[in-house]
């Protein structure tokens, strides 16, 4: 009897135990990555061409599809590859299923000339319609190269 019974619980303990550990595995998943990128580009024709490029210094995966990023910089390109505005924020999340990023934190876009800069505290940017919403106590600063 002892001999049946040792059988069996070594067939649970073969079967279940890879179990185990698949199950951890899982719950221990990438939780943290670094060096975190997103890219979009435009349609054909120019379908190896970047529309706009998010990135982030680390990037920690939230529920729902979201991950909440650190160092943020965000570039739109125009469709001959010419950087046409950087946004730079020290955090957002990211809503990888809908293309949106936000921060009640704050923000600031250089256009790619460097001649125009708005900063401010609160954003929302959708990817879809290439669109950036800044909310409050927005700054502009428009250089027009003439100093006299």
């Amino acid at each position: 009897m002892k001999m049946k019974l040792n059988s069996a619980v070594l067939i649970l303990f073969v079967f279940l135990v890879p179990g185990f550990y698949a199950v951890r595995a899982q719950q221990n998943g990438v939780q943290h990555a670094s060096d975190f990128t997103s890219v979009e580009y435009y349609a054909a024709p120019r379908a190896q061409q970047m529309k706009s490029r998010l990135s982030g210094a680390e990037a920690q995966p939230l529920s729902g599809g979201l991950l909440a990023i650190k160092q943020l910089n965000l570039e739109s390109f125009d469709e001959n590859g010419h950087l046409e505005w950087v946004v730079s924020a020290p955090d957002c999340v990211y809503d990888t299923q809908n293309g949106t990023a936000n921060s009640s934190g704050h923000l600031q876009l250089a256009a790619g000339d460097g001649k125009f800069r708005v900063e401010g505290d609160g954003f929302l940017w959708r990817r879809n319609d290439s669109s950036l919403n800044i909310s409050n106590r927005v700054q502009t600063v428009i250089d027009t190269g003439s100093a006299k």
